[in-house]
């Protein structure tokens, strides 16, 4: 209690002793010189990659058999498949529509498929083909894996389709229709 007695028995000395604290505080925030420092990175730049692919057959069959193929019989062709991107991709074979002309008698059941990947080999007679299917072309099936292709990548595909030499006179006439899809994620 002696404190605020002498406050307020003596209040001027109280308000120069407030002054002198608010004097004091001011000085040493106006006073007070800070450093600062910045640095940037500017043009940060994102670009997409592409995947893109060349089919040397696009839009044109794969094959030209004789439309009068008796069994035993073998049609052949070759496809050229690029990854034309700026980014590796996984490629994929499918086999996209099969129609046969008759609903229980069908071709495709005894045409024997045979997907070879010679890899950039356009000749595949280095030995490094191999085989990414082999069975008839009704029971082929779709994404067959084909590989990651890097950037400008590209394969040499051989098929050949057999006529089982099998096939009984309940094949005479008969015909299938393929469509070969090829896709890359």
């Amino acid at each position: 209690m002696s404190r605020f007695k002498s406050l307020k028995a003596n209040p001027r000395r109280s308000l120069a002793a407030l002054a002198t604290v608010l004097v004091a505080v001011g000085i040493t925030g106006a006073s007070g010189a800070s450093f600062t420092a910045q640095t940037a990175n500017p043009s940060n730049t994102f670009t997409a990659g592409t995947l893109s692919m060349v089919n040397s057959k696009d839009a044109a069959a794969l094959f030209t058999s004789s439309p009068n193929m008796r069994p035993g019989d073998v049609a052949a062709g070759t496809v050229d498949i690029k990854n034309n991107g700026s980014l590796s991709g996984a490629f994929k074979l499918s086999k996209g529509t099969l129609t046969d002309n008759h609903a229980t008698i069908k071709m495709s059941e005894k045409l024997n498929v045979v997907v070879t990947d010679c890899g950039a080999d356009v000749n595949c007679t280095t030995g490094t083909s191999s085989n990414i299917y082999t069975g008839t072309l009704a029971a082929m099936g779709t994404n067959l894996p084909l590989g990651t292709f890097a950037a400008a990548e590209e394969h040499r595909y051989t098929f050949t389709a057999t006529f089982d030499s099998g096939a009984d006179d309940t094949y005479q006439g008969k015909s299938s229709t393929v469509q070969f899809l090829w896709n890359a994620s």
